[in-house]
C-alpha cells in the first residue's frame, strides 16, 4: 500500500472510534448510575478493558505469528504512552483542572508498578512462557482486587438514578462501542506500522512508540469524552486502569496461548522507561491532589525524553 492509502486507513480508524467513543462513554455513565458503583472503579475495569482491546487482540495475533517484541514493546509501550502523552494531552484538550483522588492515583500506579517490575523479571530470559502468562494474569486480578478494596470512597450527595434500562442492556451496548473504537484503533495502528516499516528501525522499537501510539488512542478518545461529558472520574480511573491491564493482561494474553521468545535487553530497558513514567505519574498526582496543563506539560515532556533513551 502507498503512504496515501495508509493515510486513508488511519483517517477511516479515527471516525469509527470518535463515532463510538460517544456511545460508549453514554451507556458506562448510565451503568454506573444504574449500579451504584463510583465512576473510577468502572474506569479502572469496564473502560480500561474495552479500551485495551486492541493491545490485547495485538498481544495475540503478534505472539501466534512469532513476534514476541512486538506484543511485549507495544503493550509495555502503552503504559508508558499513556502514563505520559494521554495523560498530559486530557488537560490541554479540555481546559479543565482535574481533581485527583491521592489514594487512589498513588496506590493504581503502585501495582502498574509492581506488574511492570514482575513482567521484566519474568523476561529476563528471553522467553515468555504459558506459566510465565499465568503468573501475570494472577498479578492482574489481584491489583484489581486491591484497587477496589482500598478505593476512596468521597462523601457525596446521593443522586437518583436517572438512566433508563436495564445494567445488563448498557453494560452489553458500552462493550460493544469500546470493542468498535479498538478496531478503529487497529486502522490507525495498522497504517503507523505500515509507514514505519521502510526506516528500517527494530519491531521492539517500532512497536513501542509506534503501535503503541496507535492502540493507545482509545484511551485518549474516550476518555477524553468522558472529561467533556464532566465524568473526570471515568477519564481518571480509565487510563490508569489501562496502565495496569497493559502491564499485565495484555503482555499475558498471547503468550498465555502461544509461549513466545523476546529480546531481553530491549524488554529491560523499556519496562525501566515505563516504571520511571509511572513513578513519576504517581507522585505528581498524588503529591499535588490535581491535574492541571502544568502537570500535563510534565508528562509531556517525559514522553519526549524516552525517544532519546531506548
Amino acid at each position: 500500500m502507498t503512504i496515501a492509502l495508509w493515510i486513508l486507513l488511519g483517517l477511516a480508524g479515527a471516525v469509527v472510534m470518535t463515532a463510538a467513543s460517544r456511545v460508549a462513554i453514554r451507556h458506562v455513565v448510565a451503568l454506573s448510575d444504574k449500579l451504584r458503583v463510583p465512576p473510577f472503579l468502572v474506569g479502572i475495569t469496564l473502560v480500561a478493558l474495552g479500551t485495551d482491546l486492541p493491545e490485547i487482540m495485538n498481544s495475540v495475533v503478534s505472539s501466534y505469528l512469532g513476534h514476541g517484541d512486538i506484543n511485549v514493546g507495544d503493550s509495555v509501550g502503552s503504559v508508558f504512552t499513556q502514563g505520559s502523552l494521554v495523560l498530559g494531552l486530557i488537560p490541554f484538550l479540555t481546559s479543565n483542572v482535574i481533581s485527583v483522588n491521592r489514594r487512589d492515583a498513588g496506590l493504581l500506579t503502585g501495582l502498574t508498578v509492581a506488574a511492570l517490575l514482575i513482567g521484566a523479571w519474568l523476561m529476563r530470559d528471553g522467553i515468555l512462557a504459558r506459566f510465565d502468562a499465568a503468573i501475570l494474569v494472577l498479578v492482574s486480578l489481584a491489583a484489581t482486587a486491591v484497587a477496589w478494596r482500598f478505593h476512596a470512597v468521597d462523601p457525596e450527595v446521593k443522586k437518583p438514578v436517572t438512566a433508563t434500562g436495564g445494567a445488563l442492556r448498557h453494560g452489553g451496548v458500552a462493550l460493544l462501542a469500546l470493542a468498535a473504537v479498538g478496531s478503529g484503533a487497529s486502522g490507525l495502528v495498522h497504517a503507523v506500522l505500515g509507514v514505519s516499516a521502510s526506516l528500517g528501525v527494530s519491531e521492539y522499537v517500532v512497536s513501542f512508540f509506534g503501535a503503541a501510539l496507535g492502540t493507545s488512542l482509545p484511551e485518549l478518545v474516550v476518555n477524553l469524552r468522558a472529561m467533556r461529558r464532566g465524568h473526570p472520574e471515568i477519564a481518571l480511573g480509565g487510563i490508569l486502569g489501562a496502565c495496569l491491564l497493559d502491564a499485565s493482561i495484555s503482555v499475558a494474553a498471547g503468550p498465555f496461548l502461544f509461549p513466545i521468545a523476546v529480546t531481553s535487553s530491549l524488554a529491560l530497558r523499556g519496562a525501566v522507561i515505563a516504571i520511571a513514567v509511572m513513578v513519576v505519574a504517581g507522585l505528581t498526582l498524588a503529591l499535588r491532589g490535581k491535574h492541571d496543563r502544568f502537570s500535563g506539560a510534565g508528562f509531556i515532556a517525559s514522553y519526549v525524553a524516552a525517544y532519546f533513551l531506548l
